[in-house]
């Protein structure tokens, strides 16, 4: 006997999940007597569905009716036999092994766990499961010998047993029927009692020898049947068939299980299917496993690598299917074999892999045809989608429908893949297919095909179009009856759910009522008498074959028979033969002919496949025999007879069939050939002796060789190798402290806008984008994220489908711009083989860490050609400093050409932000956890509170790590530290010497050589520490001298012995003990700092250390100022050259060798901020730094020192006002935000410095070499009209403007050279634009015409008219061919461009339209209008579809944004709306404009628009979080036009003020250094005794000033709305501040620390004041009260009421006894400060009263009144004293001299009047000011009175005379406070703008600026640039507009100067 490889049809698949008994219990049950039994040749397809793995594995289920595919687990003991049982391979295995098999699962499984069943169902269908293991013992007929007896008495125990537990349950028939059974094995039931145990197997059994069972053969049906047939036949309608077969249900074929060792090499993919089988089977709670399964499951189940091994082998198998380019039908029966145990995702890929096949290939692949049918049916049914069974149908029917001149077997296998689509679209309860598209057009072609001459093409395609009408569509039911008569049936998935369901007489039921209602009663009567009593004979009625095969096949309408063939179907594959045979004869369309074909076929498949066992294929024959031969039971159809001759055929043709099976067939065949019956066709064949075309459906031989497993297994171990990174990873990360970080859209987007960055970048991950860029200041937890993500990315990895997170250290890696992933996998290990798998198969998420380390400028995405065709396929997230970008940075790193982006640019960012209170306190709360340092939390926490100036220092995570190191050495937690003020260079001090102290005592520690001692010794007896910082100095200068900052540093000792690396990295000892205590990190050969920033804080030392400066006192004759003493000022050196050298050698200022001297350091922000820090903190230091740039006057090799330190001096905020710095030589010096008024810059070499946003007020730089100076800005264009509206050419070379009076001017954008100047129209231009090629301009008039321009010859080359009013809007479509107009007329126009014919007219909107939008794809325009609203339309049709609602004024503008996804409006009522176009959500109201928004603009990339307003600003908004990014100001006038440029770098805006400007849109600088408040200055307050100035902002803080240097000393950070008022306490060591939030707080003025938050008012306080000792502190509010505060304590004294109108001012008198209060009740109040009562209330005024004033002898008070006049009131008396009248609009400031003599107010009227306080006359009035007066001060001296005013504008006039003596106005808003310093030398004046800056200037006969604080302004008012060199026509015409003098040397060559940051 020979291996018989026994297999599972496809179709187990698909009913159930398979439980597999192997080894001692399963797969030998099935006796098998017959020689030289072989495999047959199969199909490819057949061979497959016979290898199902989970064919063994089935754990019970019940299918529910609804779903048939849905199977619900019936109860966990529950196990089908002949699924269990079936052999993989028969060998010559003796009987009695194969007995006890049999014995062993039908007593101690099956009936074991049906007596333990609670479920009577369950227990019932176990007892069948038992009878069907012993049905195929059968004994023999001679007589046994003694051992086979007993064995036949074990079996009839079994038996008797079953019979008896079907007794117990109800089944008293099939008792019956066993207990007979028993009897044939020698057993009597009523020997037993009937109360016999289950049979246990022993022994015994084994004793057995030389058993012999045969093959029972078919019997003659029995005399007592045939004398029933008319009664059965009468009354059940059922076929009787007369000889005996498919008497009992078979077991399926199911595969053995050999279980392989974890990673060991499979043998063959059925193995790899059984493990898959098992392990995905074992996730079922009701799964129960053989042992030999069992066993291996327990042993892989913990071993989560073998089984994704498993899993990677099967995508493996599929993915060598997918490279095999032959696909030939070994290969696809090969990878069917998965089908079934695939995960969802690998499933879906291999059937994407089979589509493909099909529709990409010209010619026809069979094996590919039968492969997907076959994957289908097998399909798990969570697998198949019911979009992808469509679109398989959808593919498959055109490749039908185009399938001329083809050969029938090319159609045939089509329609049978076809048929195979549509049964699992039934089963899945398809719907919504396409009647019109997919549904009609497959019908009409399957009907076409039944006028073949091909019967089996006939047949096949009769059962494709039932299928399909069994599939439900799209048509509801009354289109439905339209088309149809009848009535529609439904729910036949519902009825195959019930044969799947297994009741047996519901599905018949269901059957028949199927066919009563789709054939009527009548048509099912003639059926049948057709069939029974007899229709023409073929020879009678001259119809051949196919004739007959035709007239029962149905193409117009459903038929019983397809659900009948799918029952049988299911019915076959579970081996439920009985129920099988039942159906066969009582079907009630079993006389359909198709039905009969159908079950033919079947049978023959049954006999002619080697895997179902003797019997059931003899059975299968002698069906066939019954069918042909008994007309009376099936009728007389001529074609179903043929069919069966034809199998028969076959069969005897077939030599893999067994050769019983042959002769059977053979036999049979020659009987029915011998029949004298003349119905009989096979007279009219008997000369054909070939089969038909199709063969039977069979399984195949053997697989490829080699296989496709072989192929995968093959393989570089791919998947290992990743698992080991990932383990190594994972183990890598460790412990450590981790907040997940919060982060901004942008740069410029504000803090409020924060979300969480993992989140974001998760979501970036899920999405099609390809770069995402993360900014961050240096120590931002940039690195900690990027570690963060890519351990989270490994946690959650499962296998080679996902994404595999790769880690790079760009500045570790050797040119990453080049291969760069290849280059990390290479450090990681992998091998070139398996770097070329990962290449072709997997996908990566790289993350690129530190790109400005690595000294990056390429655009790595861009080089490394990521995601190209043969390259690495990755995402990228990639991390920057923030510092290091400049302008158009983005270019970078966004995939692509900026200007041809794709959807949102592939390309995101976020800009990493500062840490929260809430998360500095979660981050100290984890490192106490971790680390158990000294300190608690709440020392920590006590701490940060206590020192203002480090609470903002920790806000940087990798400040704070380092200040909760060094903290407990600094400070101690209980003493007061209030005035402690820690920098960041002093964290980095301490940090550095507590790490070196903590080596030294780590290797004092530690057991050292003896001559590692000695170094260690003679190292600490030098100072361990300072050596630590010599080493740590040098090495970081060595790694910027030979690496150029490049931090990590690969050292070989053979290799680089004798470099500068040996120095830092030999063995020598000492080197060796300094490297092992320095805060170094070691990866192999690599060394860097543990961060980047200790290198750089390294190099800054380098520059300057406090420890190298000696003790000693500078020279005081080196600088002096001009016209002033002599100072650190000036740069003037007293006796020439000489004395320079003197310099150098006396006090030895400059070092040649300092880093300073051999590298720039502009770029190298981190260092440049150290080094600024030392400046502030160490004088020498400064002085060193101006040394060199005084000596860079004489020899030029000190330019790039005077560079460095001009730019750290820049940084730092020192001012160079009225400084002399002729011919200094600072090419490439960052200046930007410096100030430098009236500074001597004559020949200065300025060469590419940048000075944006420099203070040059005054100065000169007649002859300064300003070539490539980058200012930051571009010039304005002028018109001599209103510009109305602008636009950039696609290109951006040139830039048209439309102008008021009626005219279009057209320039180049690089200089505003003219290029063209249009007229025609005859009105105002309200708009322009450029065709998308560039070629032609169209515009739009008052004159109600569009006018196309010609762009090459200058002229006009058509007028469009139609419109009934104005034209306000025009624009062309994405191709050029239309344009599309909106009017006052109210309507929209779309014009044909090349004729000028109005197309069509779009009506609809109810007011002016005034803007229409082409969408980006052109199928859609935009309109806005007058009514409010936006309306969206239909370019084909003309329909609006969309009204879009939520403006309440005009809606004046509307845009699409570049992807189209997005619009936005802009409206009247001062807000733009950012609208979802496909849903009509409004996503974001965008408000801040305090005008009607007048245009919007989106930018090319579409992250941001630009809106223009009648405010007179632009706003810059991001998309995405909808804040406001810039504001833009300038204008003087409405805002009527804004637009991007091509690159999104620029905005221009147009206004009524005849002006266009550019802007720019990149990021600000990140270095802006002594930065003003960011909104307006409300007051001012000075203290002498601290030498600061207090100034209070709108934008929430306080700011106090250096009076010396005007560097911001402390912000302070408290309020939560504007603060109004601040005050100095007497001493000057307080400052209390008060806002519209209702509190008011006390700050240190040292340390900036806030002492106390005072609450109790209940509205916004104007006003605060000090009393004259300092302790209380009094406040007035809109609440209508005054507070008295106690300053020590906090706590409110007094509450002072009587006030019946908000209160605007409070005064204490200087004697400290007085309180006065002026309200909006027309009073003034005078209150005793003892007693809080109130002591006069001064009326009389005849309005608010604004201002008051004590006298300094407090002995009156002056108020001034918006009735105009000022009054002088006694404080004693209450008396009006004198009304001083005379000014002409409100009193609004009043101020005393110091006298007391003279009272100055001022006045709305623009005038300021001096008065007399004794006689009441006015002395003076002073004139000048162009607006209204906001404040006044008096001079420490009395004989100067300052004025500051509305108009921009500060004064100084002479009390005596009433001149002015000084204007001061370079201001750039309203001058809203003044305060007057006194000093020894000079006073000084303090003037805060609404701008946000605030200015001092000294007073010396003449008023100049000492210090001001910037706000990003160039100014350049006054400046000379006579004779300047090297700037372009554009930088001249900048500078000239913002008020330079002189003629500069222009560059001809210099023709633009782009915009830099």
């Amino acid at each position: 006997m020979y291996g018989l490889l026994a297999r599972l049809t496809s179709a187990t698949r698909k009913s159930a999940l398979f439980c597999t008994f192997a080894g001692s219990v399963g797969s030998r049950l099935h006796v098998i007597l017959e020689k030289d039994f072989i495999l047959g040749n199969l199909t490819c397809c057949e061979f497959a569905s016979f290898f199902s793995p989970q064919s063994f594995l089935r754990p019970a289920y019940i299918r529910t009716p609804t779903h048939p595919h849905t199977c619900t687990p019936a109860h966990p003991l529950r196990i089908q036999a002949f699924d269990v049982a079936a052999p993989l391979q028969y060998t010559l295995l003796g009987l009695r092994t194969r007995i006890q098999q049999a014995l062993e699962l039908a007593n101690n499984i099956c009936l074991e766990n049906a007596r333990q069943a609670t479920d009577p169902e369950v227990a019932l269908q176990l007892c069948d499961d038992a009878e069907v293991a012993l049905s195929h013992i059968r004994r023999a007929n001679k007589a046994p010998s003694v051992d086979q007896q007993a064995l036949f008495k074990e079996i009839a125990d079994v038996y008797i047993g079953l019979g008896k537990l079907q007794d117990g349950k109800g089944q008293s028939d099939k008792a019956q029927a066993n207990y007979k059974r028993a009897e044939l094995w020698g057993e009597h039931p009523h020997e037993h009692g009937r109360t016999t145990q289950f049979f246990h197997y022993g022994s015994s059994v084994s004793s057995i020898k030389d058993a012999s069972f045969l093959i029972a053969n078919t019997k003659p049906a029995d005399q007592t049947s045939l004398a029933s047939r008319d009664q059965l036949k009468q009354r059940h309608n059922t076929a009787i068939v007369s000889q005996q077969f498919f008497e009992e249900n078979v077991r399926p074929p199911a595969i053995a299980f050999r279980p392989p060792e974890p990673d060991e090499r499979l043998n063959d993919t059925p193995q790899l299917a059984c493990c898959l089988g098992i392990l995905r089977a074992s996730q079922s709670p009701d799964t129960i496993l053989d042992p030999l399964a069992r066993d291996w499951f327990q042993a892989v189940e913990k071993n989560t690598d073998e089984q994704e091994r498993l899993k990677i082998l099967a995508r493996d198998v599929i993915r060598a299917f997918k490279g095999d380019e032959i696909k030939d039908s070994k290969a696809v029966a090969e990878v069917i074999l998965l089908a079934s145990v695939l995960e969802k995702d690998d499933f879906r890929y291999l059937l994407k892999e089979f589509y493909s096949g099909i529709d990409q290939s010209d010619l026809l692949n069979v094996h590919q045809l039968e492969g997907l049918a076959d994957l289908i049916l097998g399909a798990d049914p969570g697998c198949l989608d019911a979009d992808d069974l469509v679109k398989i149908l959808e593919l498959l029917s055109m490749r039908l429908r185009n399938t001329h001149q083809q050969s029938p077997q090319y159609i045939y296998r089509l329609t049978q893949t076809v048929s195979r689509v549509l049964d699992a679209m039934a089963d899945t309860r398809v719907k919504g297919l396409d009647r019109e598209k997919l549904h009609e057009p497959l019908s009409l072609y399957l009907d076409g095909l039944k006028g073949s001459s091909d019967p089996y093409l006939v047949y096949q395609a009769a059962y494709a179009y039932q299928a399909l009408q069994y599939v439900p569509d799209n048509e509801t039911l009354w289109q439905a009856t339209l088309r149809r008569t009848g009535r529609v049936i439904q729910g036949v998935s519902g009825l195959v759910s019930a044969v799947k369901g297994m009741d047996f007489n519901e599905f018949i039921d269901g059957i028949r009522s199927i066919q009563q209602g789709l054939s009527g009663a009548s048509e099912g009567v003639k059926l049948i008498r057709a069939a029974i009593d007899g229709a023409t004979s073929l020879t009678e009625s001259g119809q051949d074959f196919l004739d007959c095969l035709k007239e029962g096949l149905s193409f117009t309408r459903k038929c019983a028979w397809y659900p009948a063939l799918r029952g049988s179907d299911t019915l076959i594959r579970e081996g439920q033969l009985v129920k099988f045979r039942r159906l066969v004869c009582e079907a009630p369309c079993r006389f359909d002919p198709a039905f009969q074909w159908g079950v033919c076929q079947r049978l023959g498949e049954i006999a002619a496949n080697p895997m179902w066992d003797a019997d059931t294929r003899r059975g299968a024959i002698t069906f066939l025999g019954e069918i042909y031969q008994h007309d009376e039971e099936w009728g007389q159809y001529m074609s179903v007879k043929k069919w069966i001759l034809d199998i028969l055929k076959q069969l005897s043709f077939d030599e893999g069939v067994l050769q019983t099976h042959f002769m059977a067939a053979t036999a049979l065949l020659q009987r029915l050939e011998m029949s004298t019956d003349t119905r009989n066709p096979c007279s009219l064949q008997a000369s054909e002796k070939d089969p038909g075309p199709y063969p039977l459906k069979v399984a195949m031989s053997s697989l490829a060789s080699p296989s496709l497993l072989d192929r995968a297994q093959n393989k570089p171990d791919v998947e290992g190798n990743i698992r080991l990174l990932r383990k190594q990873r994972l183990k890598e990360r460790g412990n450590a402290v981790y907040i997940p970080p919060q982060a901004k859209a942008g740069l410029q987007a504000p803090d409020e806008a924060r979300f969480p960055l993992m989140e974001k970048v998760k979501e970036f991950l899920d999405s099609d984008q390809k770069v995402f860029l993360l900014l961050g200041d240096s120590g931002a937890g940039k690195s900690t994220f990027n570690r963060e993500l890519e351990y989270d990315l490994w946690r959650t990895y499962k296998n080679m489908d996902d994404p595999i997170p790769l880690h790079i250290n760009l500045a570790a890696i050797d040119k990453p711009e080049q291969d760069m992933i290849t280059k990390q996998l290479q450090q990681a290990g992998f091998t070139e083989d398996l770097i070329r798998e990962l290449k072709a198969y997997c996908t990566f998420i790289v993350i690129c860490d530190g790109y400005d380390e690595s000294q990056q400028t390429r655009n790595l995405y861009m080089s490394n050609r990521l995601n190209q065709p043969e390259e690495w396929n990755a995402q990228m997230v990639i991390s920057c400093r923030s510092e290091y970008i400049g302008t158009d940075y983005r270019d970078r790193f966004q995939p692509g050409d900026r200007n041809h982006l794709g959807k949102q640019a592939f390309f995101q960012e976020a800009v990493i932000s500062s840490f929260s209170s809430d998360q500095v306190q979660d981050y100290i709360k984890q490192y106490v956890s971790l680390h158990q340092p000294l300190w608690k939390t709440e020392d920590y926490q006590q701490t940060l509170d206590l020192i203002p100036s480090l609470k903002d220092l920790v806000k940087n995570p990798f400040l704070l790590t380092l200040s909760l190191e060094v903290l407990p050495r600094m400070v101690d937690p209980g003493q007061r530290l209030s005035a402690t003020r820690v920098t960041r260079v002093a964290l980095y001090d301490q940090f550095v010497e507590q790490w070196l102290e903590r080596g030294k005592r780590r290797l004092g520690e530690r057991e050292l050589s003896h001559q590692a001692r000695g170094a260690f010794e003679s190292l600490s007896d030098e100072g361990f520490a300072l050596n630590g910082f010599d080493y740590l100095k040098k090495l970081s200068m060595a790694i910027y001298r030979e690496q150029g900052g490049q931090p990590v540093v690969e050292y070989s000792r053979f290799k680089d012995e004798g470099s500068w690396k040996a120095a830092f990295f030999n063995r020598e000892e000492e080197t060796q003990l300094l490297r092992e205590a320095s805060p170094l990190t070691r990866n192999g050969n690599q060394y860097r700092f543990i961060h980047r920033s200790i290198l750089e804080y390294g190099l800054a030392l380098a520059i300057f250390d406090p420890r190298d400066i000696k003790k000693t006192k500078p020279s005081e004759s080196t600088l002096t100022r001009r016209g002033s003493v002599r100072s650190i000022w000036s740069f003037e050196i007293d006796g020439g050259l000489e004395e320079v050298d003197t310099v150098f050698t006396e006090q030895q200022p400059t070092d040649p060798h300092s880093p300073l001297v051999w590298k720039s350091f502009v770029d190298e922000h981190s260092v440049l901020r150290f080094l600024s820090e030392r400046v502030q903190q160490e004088d020498v230091f400064k002085r060193r730094l101006l040394d060199y740039i005084e000596h860079s006057k004489a020899d030029k090799k000190w330019r790039i020192a005077a560079s460095n330190a001009m730019t750290i001096l820049v940084r730092a905020g020192v001012q160079f006002n009225s400084v002399s710095l002729q011919g200094i030589r600072i090419p490439g010096a960052d200046l930007s935000y410096g100030v430098f008024d009236s500074a001597q810059l004559q020949g200065a070499d300025m060469r590419k410095t940048n000075l944006r946003g420099t203070w040059l007020r005054q100065a000169n730089l007649s002859t300064a070499q300003l070539t490539g100076v980058q200012f930051g800005e571009l010039p304005f264009l002028e018109e001599d009209s209103e510009v109305l509206s602008c636009a950039y050419s696609p290109d951006g070379r040139s830039f048209a403007v439309g102008l008021s009076f009626n005219i279009i001017r057209v320039y180049k954008s690089t200089d505003w050279e003219r290029l063209w100047t249009f007229s025609g129209h005859g009105g105002k231009i309200f708009c322009v634009i450029y065709s998308p090629n560039g070629d032609q301009i169209a515009s739009g008039s008052y004159d109600k015409t569009i006018r196309l321009w010609d762009l090459k010859g200058g002229h006009c080359l058509n007028v469009f008219t139609g419109h009934g009013s104005d034209v306000n809007s025009v624009v062309f479509s994405p191709r050029g061919e239309q344009l599309v107009s909106a009017s006052d007329d109210n309507t929209i126009r779309i014009w044909d461009v090349s004729t000028g014919e109005c197309s069509r007219t779009l009506t609809g909107h109810t007011d002016l339209v005034l803007s229409v939008a082409y969408s980006p794809e052109g199928d859609q325009i935009a309109s806005s209008s007058a009514d409010d609203t936006v309306r969206l339309w239909n370019v084909d049709s003309g329909d609006c579809h969309r009204i879009l609602s939520g403006h309440n004024n005009w809606v004046r503008k509307a845009a699409y944004s570049p992807q189209g996804d997005q619009l936005a409006s802009a409206s009247n009522d001062k807000t733009i709306r950012l609208w979802d176009v496909a849903t009509g959500v409004c996503r974001h109201v965008l408000k801040g404009h305090t005008n009607e928004v007048k245009s919007i603009a989106y930018s090319p990339q579409g992250d941001q628009v630009a809106s223009a307003s009648g405010d007179k600003t632009v706003r810059i908004w991001n998309v995405e979080t909808g804040t406001c990014l810039q504001t833009l100001t300038g204008h003087t006038h409405t805002v009527t036009c804004a637009v991007f440029s091509p690159k999104g770098d620029q905005v221009a805006s147009g206004s009524n003020d005849r002006t266009v400007h550019l802007w720019s849109v990149e990021a600000e600088s990140s270095h802006q250094v002594s930065a003003s408040h960011s909104d307006g200055v409300l007051k001012a307050k000075c203290s002498l005794i601290r030498s600061q100035v207090a100034s209070c902002s709108r934008d929430r803080t306080i700011r106090l000033w250096d009076t010396e240097t005007g560097s911001c000393r402390h912000t302070l950070r408290g309020h939560t709305k504007a603060v109004k008022s601040v005050a100095y306490s007497p001493q000057g060591d307080l400052v209390a501040s008060a806002g519209d939030d209702m509190t008011v707080q006390i700050w240190d003025a040292d340390t900036g620390a806030c002492r106390h938050i005072l609450r109790g008012h209940s509205k916004g306080i104007n006003s605060i004041a000090y009393s004259p000792h300092g302790d209380y502190l009094a406040s007035a509010s809109y609440d209508e009260t005054v507070r008295i505060w106690d300053v020590d304590t906090g706590d409110c004294c007094r509450t002072l009421t009587g006030h019946t109108e908000r209160l605007l001012s409070v005064v204490y008198s200087p004697d400290g006894k007085w309180i006065a209060s002026c309200s909006a009740d027309y009073t003034v109040r005078v209150w005793s400060v003892g007693t809080g009562v109130c002591h006069h209330i001064l009326s009389g005024h005849d309005g608010i009263i604004r201002s008051i004033a004590f006298s300094p002898q407090s002995d009156l008070i002056a108020s001034a009144c918006e009735d105009q006049t000022v009054r002088l009131w006694n404080v004693e008396t209450g008396a009006c004293c004198q009304v001083l009248v005379g000014h002409n609009s409100d009193a609004y400031v009043i101020a005393y001299s110091p006298k007391g003599d003279q009272v100055a107010s001022g006045s709305l009227d623009e005038t300021t009047r001096l008065w007399d306080v004794e006689t009441g006359s006015c002395r003076h009035i002073l004139k000048g000011h162009s607006d209204g007066v906001k404040s006044l001060i008096y001079s420490t001296r009395g004989d100067i009175v300052v004025s500051a005013s509305y108009d921009r504008t500060v004064r100084l006039w002479d009390t005596m005379t009433g001149q002015c003596r000084a204007a001061v106005q370079e201001f750039q808003g309203w001058v809203l406070d003044v305060e007057w310093i006194s000093a020894s030398q000079s006073d000084r004046l303090v003037a805060c703008c609404s701008d946000g800056s605030v200015k001092a200037e000294e007073d010396q006969h003449l008023v100049r600026l000492l210090w001001r604080s910037t706000n990003g302004e160039l100014n350049m008012k006054k400046a000379t640039i006579q004779g300047a060199l090297g700037l372009s026509k554009l930088n001249k015409h900048l500078l000239k507009q913002r008020g330079a003098v002189g003629e500069p040397d222009l560059d001809e060559a210099a023709i633009f100067i782009g915009v830099s940051a």
